[in-house]
C-alpha cells in the first residue's frame, strides 16, 4: 500500500516558516503584500480567491482584492494592472483566471510587471526558469517539488513522466525535475504508447485533468505517484487523475483533496515573501 504524502501538512510546516518571515519583514519595515484581481463572478474563482485571502491573512501578508465586473475592458483591466505596477506597497500582483470573454489571458499575464509576476507566468520568469536562474517558480510544480523534498525523495538520477505540457504545469515541471538531475520524459495526446512509457516512471507526474486516467497498469511497483489533477467523478465527488486502485502498487501517493492543492497556495505565499524580501533589499 502506498505512503500517503500529506500535502495538507505539509503546507501547513511551509506556512509556518514563512510566518517567521513574515514577521521579520514586518520588523524591518515591510509588509509582503499581495493584489489579487478577479473578475466577474466565476463561482469556482471565488472560492480560490477567498483561499487565497485566508492563506495570506494566516501567515501576515497584506491580500488587497480588486473585484471588477465580467464587462471590464481589456484597457480597463491593463489600466488596474498598470496602477498595482506602480504601487511600491503591492510585492505580488495575481490576475485570476480563466477571465471572461473576450478578455485576452497572455496580454494580462504579459502587463504584470515581471518583478510582482508571483504566478510566474510572464514570459521573462518563464525564460528564467529554463535557464535555472529564477526568482518566482509556478506555484503547482515548485510544490510538487517541496513535496518530493520534504518527503526525502532525491529525483537525481531518476526516470521521471510528467503527463500533460501544459505552460502552468506539465512544461515547467519537466524544467524543475530536470534541473535536479532527473532524466525526464513529458507525455501528451500524441504519444505512443502512454502505458510502457509511464510504467518506466520511478517519479509520475500527472496533469490532464481526466478522473481515473493513470490507472495501475501505468505504474511500475514502488513508484512514487504525484496526482496534480483536480476533476469530479461521476459521482460528483472531487477526484485527481490517478484512479484508487493505484494505491495497491505505487511506493508513495499524492492524495485528492489534501496533496498538491495546498501546496500551490503555499507557493503562492513563499513567493509573495520572496518578492517583499527584493524591496526591502532595495530601500
Amino acid at each position: 500500500m502506498a505512503i500517503c504524502i500529506d500535502g495538507k501538512r505539509i503546507a501547513g510546516e511551509v506556512r509556518a516558516e514563512l510566518a517567521t518571515e513574515v514577521r521579520k519583514l514586518c520588523e524591518a519595515g515591510v509588509q509582503p503584500c499581495l493584489a489579487v484581481i478577479i473578475v466577474g463572478d466565476n463561482p469556482a474563482s471565488r472560492i480560490y480567491v477567498n483561499n487565497k485571502k485566508k492563506a495570506c491573512a494566516e501567515v501576515g501578508i497584506r491580500s488587497e482584492e480588486i473585484a471588477l465586473p465580467a464587462d471590464t475592458t481589456q484597457e480597463e483591466l491593463l489600466a488596474c494592472i498598470k496602477a498595482l505596477n506602480e504601487k511600491e506597497d503591492v510585492d505580488g500582483i495575481l490576475c485570476q483566471l480563466p477571465l471572461p470573454s473576450p478578455l485576452d489571458d497572455k496580454a494580462v499575464i504579459a502587463a504584470i510587471a515581471p518583478s510582482k509576476d508571483v504566478d510566474a507566468f510572464h514570459a521573462e520568469n518563464v525564460g528564467h526558469i529554463m535557464i535555472g536562474d529564477y526568482a518566482f517558480l509556478p506555484c503547482t510544480p515548485a510544490g510538487v517539488m517541496e513535496l518530493l523534498h520534504r518527503t526525502n525523495i532525491s529525483v537525481a538520477g531518476k526516470e521521471c513522466v510528467v503527463i500533460g505540457r501544459s505552460n502552468i504545469v506539465g512544461k515547467p515541471m519537466a524544467m524543475l525535475l530536470l534541473h535536479e538531475n532527473a532524466t525526464v520524459t513529458i507525455c501528451h495526446s500524441r504519444t505512443a504508447d502512454l502505458e510502457s512509457v509511464c510504467r518506466r516512471a520511478d517519479i509520475l507526474v500527472s496533469a490532464v485533468g481526466r478522473a481515473d486516467f493513470v490507472t495501475a497498469q501505468m505504474v511500475k511497483p514502488g513508484a512514487v505517484v504525484i496526482d496534480v489533477g483536480m476533476n469530479r467523478n461521476k459521482d460528483g465527488k472531487l477526484c485527481g487523475d490517478v484512479a484508487p486502485e493505484v494505491a495497491e502498487v505505487a511506493g508513495y501517493l499524492t492524495p485528492v483533496p489534501g496533496g498538491v492543492g495546498p501546496m500551490t497556495i503555499a507557493m503562492l505565499l513563499k513567493n509573495t515573501v520572496t518578492a517583499a524580501k527584493r524591496r526591502l533589499e532595495n530601500f
